[in-house]
């Protein structure tokens, strides 16, 4: 989220996006007057302030991230503002990028956002891949593709990347006669999504009082469509969400387990989903590496050390993140080099073992910190080979400009109806209707 989704990201508190104009970019930089200069105004005791706007709980305050490079930079302070819903930050900040006014000095921009951002925006920020000690190499490269323009320019570096597992409660799945362990519970659902929905029925079957298999419909149809090659637009750019039949498939098979009462009848990101955590009210989750951040954020502390991690029914990928720098900034210079820090290996790795958002660095993936990564909410599982290998099976998505807009109909419009008594059909519709609709403004 992101998922990061992440990804979203994609990860986040609902508010009004009309209320976030000034919410989104607080404390930022003034109208682009000062283009690429490295002013210290707004500094506090001579240092130089990097402002940093971001979405969800990315963990780089949370990892120590911040601290560390301020100790390798005494002038150097961070400032980061967040909001929670990466669909009420991005419009705040395209708005921000098409008026080239009220940017932070590093705005966050998530996977489904960045082919917009790279074809329309581009011309409003830095090209990262000018900047010193930027090496492409080091990313892989499709991460480093996604922020690349036609004519070679790169908006924005990758932090995560969101590859997708199934996460668990040990102890409910415990209750319900189901295995716990990783490798056995794997089995149960390998090389099938419906496989995964009859599970849940069996888990229905002899559920805890009070709770679900899945945490929701919407988690369930994300997860399922993070696995296709393609699934809102082709190759060439066009939009093919209606007669695409992967897209079809996911939303029928998402809307009769919701029919079936295995998923709640929440959204994601939601209050009253993130109680469902704290509550433990339900037993399983797609999940990729930022969604432990997430888990981890909304529990209570015996909840520590009761979840596990289980290889997907198929590879797939959900939320990555790109850091961007903007002209308009008031430290671009200090920025691009803070940016270049903050993605190198070295702290994408640092950042898995604190936060669980898994590196678009592969020379990453063989660092102690990845390999011998555990979770707090997963005990001692080492839980960094199997996203290692979740990244190497997910396959190279087409991402479009508008896949956030479709992704919500299906998800916040369509297939929430689904736990709410309406038909397949009924849910489908009203997605479609919510999304043309979008997409035509």
């Amino acid at each position: 989220m992101r998922a990061r989704i992440r990804t979203a990201r994609k990860a986040m508190v609902v508010a009004a996006v009309a209320s976030l104009g000034a919410g989104l970019l607080a404390g930022c930089a003034d109208d682009g007057g000062k283009g690429g200069s490295d002013s210290s105004d707004g500094d506090s005791g001579g240092k130089t302030t990097i402002s940093v706007g971001l979405f969800g709980t990315m963990g780089f305050k949370e990892a120590g991230l911040y601290d560390e490079y301020e100790k390798l930079n005494p002038k150097i302070k961070i400032e980061q503002n967040v909001v929670e819903r990466n669909e009420n930050y991005y419009p705040a900040l395209l708005n921000h990028l098409t008026t080239n006014s009220g940017l932070l000095d590093v705005q966050a921009v998530e996977v489904a956002n960045i082919a917009e951002v790279t074809a329309t925006q581009a011309d409003k920020l830095e090209d990262m891949s000018k900047a010193p000690g930027v090496d492409k190499s080091k990313w892989l490269p499709w991460k480093w593709q996604q922020a690349t323009t036609k004519d070679g320019k790169t908006v924005g570096l990758g932090t995560d990347v969101g590859p997708m597992a199934i996460c668990y409660r040990t102890d409910l799945f415990k209750q319900a006669g189901l295995p716990t362990d990783p490798a056995e519970v794997g089995k149960l659902w390998a090389g099938d999504w419906a496989k995964l929905v009859e599970v849940g029925e069996r888990y229905k079957s002899k559920a805890p009082k009070g709770t679900f298999f899945m945490d929701s419909p919407g988690g369930l149809i994300q997860a399922i469509l993070g696995s296709e090659k393609e699934k809102f637009y082709d190759s060439s750019g066009e939009v093919i969400y209606k007669s695409n039949p992967a897209v079809k498939a996911a939303f029928n098979l998402t809307a009769d387990a919701a029919k079936k009462g295995l998923v709640q009848s929440q959204t994601q990101f939601q209050p009253s989903w993130n109680s469902t955590i704290a509550n433990n009210k339900f037993a399983a989750i797609a999940c990729p590496p930022w969604m432990l951040g997430t888990i981890k954020g909304n529990s209570k502390p015996d909840a520590a050390g009761k979840w596990a991690v289980a290889v997907a029914p198929k590879g797939g990928n959900w939320g990555g993140t790109f850091l961007t720098v903007p002209k308009s900034g008031k430290n671009v210079k200090e920025a691009q080099k803070f940016v270049t820090w903050l993605t190198a290996p070295e702290q994408q790795a640092k950042l898995f073992k604190v936060q669980a958002s898994f590196p678009s660095a592969p020379s990453a993936y063989t660092m102690p910190e990845v390999t011998g990564a555990t979770n707090e909410m997963t005990g001692d599982q080492k839980i960094g080979p199997i996203f290692a290998e979740a990244a190497k099976a997910a396959p190279v998505q087409v991402i479009g400009p508008k896949d956030q807009i479709i992704m919500q109909g299906l998800t916040d419009n369509g297939v929430i109806l689904a736990t709410k008594g309406k038909s397949a059909k009924e849910a489908w519709d009203s997605a479609v209707k919510t999304i043309d609709n979008k997409l035509d403004q």
